[in-house]
C-alpha cells in the first residue's frame, strides 16, 4: 500500500533542494518509478508552444508530441482535472506509446492557474488505478506546484 504522504514529503524534500522544475520532475518520475507498483511508464508532459510535449520520465521511450483533442494527456490538459482511465482501448482517441499499456491516470499541474504539464502513470494492468489513488497524487501534484521553479519564473536559471 502507497504512503501518499510519504511521496509528497519525499517530493518536498526534492523541491526544497532544488526547485527548477528539470530537476524536480526529473527525480519526482524517478520516486514515482519505484514507489508504485505495477507501472509501465511514470512522467510528465509539459505545454510548450501550446503542444503537450515529453518531459522527464521512467520507462520505456515515448511519444515526444501529444496532439490536442486527443488521448488521455490531452483530456486532462483541456478539461483541467484528472483522467482516470481502467481500460485504455476503450477511451476514444487514445494515443498509445506503448501497446502494453492498458490503464492510464494523468493529473493536471498548474502554475498560476493554468495547466503548464500533466504527470502521466500507465500500467499494463487494467483497472490498475483507484480513486484513493487519484486523491493521493492528486495531493503530490499540489505539492509540486507550491515548489517547482518553472523556466519563465525568475531566478530559475541559477544554480547554486
Amino acid at each position: 500500500m502507497t504512503d501518499y504522504q510519504l511521496l509528497c514529503d519525499q517530493a518536498r524534500g526534492f523541491l526544497q533542494e532544488e526547485p527548477w522544475y528539470v530537476s524536480a520532475l526529473s527525480n519526482i518520475s524517478a520516486l514515482l518509478w519505484e514507489s508504485l507498483p505495477d507501472l509501465n511508464w511514470a512522467g510528465f508532459y509539459l505545454i510548450r508552444r501550446g503542444v503537450l510535449t515529453l518531459g522527464p520520465f521512467q520507462g520505456k521511450p515515448a511519444c515526444i508530441y501529444l496532439p490536442g483533442g486527443r488521448g488521455v494527456c490531452a483530456a486532462a490538459a483541456e478539461r483541467d482535472e484528472a483522467q482516470v482511465v481502467p481500460d485504455v482501448h476503450a477511451f476514444e482517441g487514445h494515443i498509445a506509446c506503448d501497446a502494453a499499456s492498458r490503464s492510464e491516470l494523468v493529473i493536471p499541474l498548474h502554475r498560476k492557474g493554468k495547466v503548464v504539464a500533466v504527470m502521466d502513470l500507465d500500467s499494463p494492468t487494467a483497472g490498475r488505478f483507484t480513486e484513493k489513488e487519484r486523491q493521493g497524487l492528486t495531493a503530490l501534484a499540489e505539492t509540486m506546484e507550491a515548489g517547482i521553479c518553472w523556466p519563465e519564473e525568475e531566478g530559475c536559471a541559477e544554480a547554486p
